[in-house]
């Protein structure tokens, strides 16, 4: 997959407007921002095009508003911005019109604009013809380095595309490069761990790994599920037992892809679900009626660390077991610490993505070791059920 797809190396930013799509949906208390790390992901692109004279000018949404709402301004993330690059970021109380026009204007070669919230006005999630075009007269090249909002096909995250000469920002080149790499022309033997609550949100994804990996472990809420389709008795743990066909489906698929279903084979149960109630680990034949699987047993982590060792390439999504709590975060913190280990020997590349998935990594304290991990969330999903992202599509060559 590597450049199928335009990027910086492609194009001569100096002296350029330069419309870069990015990432700025921080998480905000009190009119600050409490986590930067979305700022540090697209500093190197911002970075990159100042100082080779581009005009630099910052297009992305904050929250869901329903039209102009103070609180989700983007001028106190632009502040913040600033102390993360360590250059000005001038701001600007619109996206479009006469005060946008004129701050665009008013740019010399490197500075850097943030234009105001895209979604202040309904034409940039209905990608309105007319809207895209209002931005598109700020720009000379549009860049998309938002990765997390690919999935939508909204005006400044793909209707721009088909306007202005589009390329890929750093942080998106970074994310399609480790995303290949895992899946599209991955280093076989490939595994993916699958975990989470429930089987109905991750159907698809389900389906589609079977036809792309050579094993597929699953655990968490969502592996009830599958043990109950077989006949398993799981008391009174969580189970979508109306997808019982469902998982069977999925099992027969994976047999004609020769793709290996890898399930619990023991459980620690507990009968309250709170943290550090008392536990114990169970064989699957016996699972006490009034009892709940909070985690993958002992066993099954054994199982799962030798399914990570035979492997070149690991994608991981979703937690094992209910890691929020503990002792129940011990199937996700062990396995989590091998697929580390093996990445630091250069044994595996390893690659893990959506919420739950990065919380439960850095709550094993191995989130820096893995060989990328994806913040994309809903992005992320749909690339892993091997849909083609809007924002993806409108960059290829």
């Amino acid at each position: 997959m590597t450049n199928s797809f335009r990027t910086l190396d492609d194009v001569d930013v100096k002296g350029k407007r330069v419309l870069v799509r990015v990432d700025l949906n921080v998480p905000m208390d009190s009119g600050k921002v409490t986590d930067a790390t979305r700022l540090e992901r697209i500093a190197p692109t911002i970075t990159e095009i100042s100082d080779k004279g581009g005009k630099v000018i910052l297009l992305a949404h904050f929250g869901r508003p329903k039209g102009r709402d103070v609180k989700d301004s983007l001028k106190p993330v632009a502040e913040a911005l600033t102390h993360v690059i360590k250059k000005p970021v001038a701001f600007v109380d619109d996206c479009i019109g006469e005060a946008a026009t004129k701050a665009v204007t008013a740019l010399k070669d490197g500075d850097i604009l943030c234009l105001e919230n895209t979604r202040f006005h309904p034409g940039e999630e209905k990608n309105d013809p007319a809207f895209v075009a209002e931005l598109a007269k700020l720009g000379d090249i549009w860049v998309n380095d938002a990765f997390s909002a690919a999935h939508r096909a909204h005006a400044s995250t793909e209707g721009l595309g088909h306007k202005l000469p589009a390329y890929a920002g750093r942080t998106m080149q970074a994310e399609l490069d480790a995303l290949g790499k895992a899946l599209d022309a991955p280093t076989k033997p490939v595994i993916a761990i699958v975990g989470g609550a429930k089987v109905s949100s991750k159907i698809d994804l389900l389906e589609n790994l079977v036809t792309k990996v050579d094993a597929l472990v699953i655990g968490g809420g969502m592996a009830n599920t599958f043990l109950h389709a077989q006949g398993v008795k799981v008391g009174k743990s969580l189970c979508e037992k109306d997808l019982a066909p469902t998982a069977l489906r999925i099992i027969d698929k994976a047999e004609a892809s020769g793709c290996a279903i890898i399930l619990p084979v023991d459980a620690v149960v507990a009968f309250h679900f709170a943290a550090n109630t008392p536990s114990h680990a169970y064989g699957l034949d016996a699972i006490p009626d009034e009892g709940m699987i909070l985690d993958v047993g002992p066993q099954s982590i054994e199982r799962i660390n030798a399914a990570i060792d035979d492997a070149a390439t690991l994608v991981w999504n979703g937690p094992v077991g209910a890691f929020e709590m503990t002792p129940f975060d011990r199937g996700t913190v062990a396995g989590a610490k091998h697929a580390a280990a093996r990445t630091k020997a250069k044994k595996l590349i390893s690659v893990a993505g959506g919420g739950d998935t990065v919380a439960a990594l850095n709550h094993a304290g191995v989130a820096d070791d893995f060989s990328y991990i994806s913040t994309a969330g809903g992005a992320f999903l749909e690339w892993m059920e091997g849909k083609p992202l809007p924002g993806v599509e409108v960059l290829k060559k």
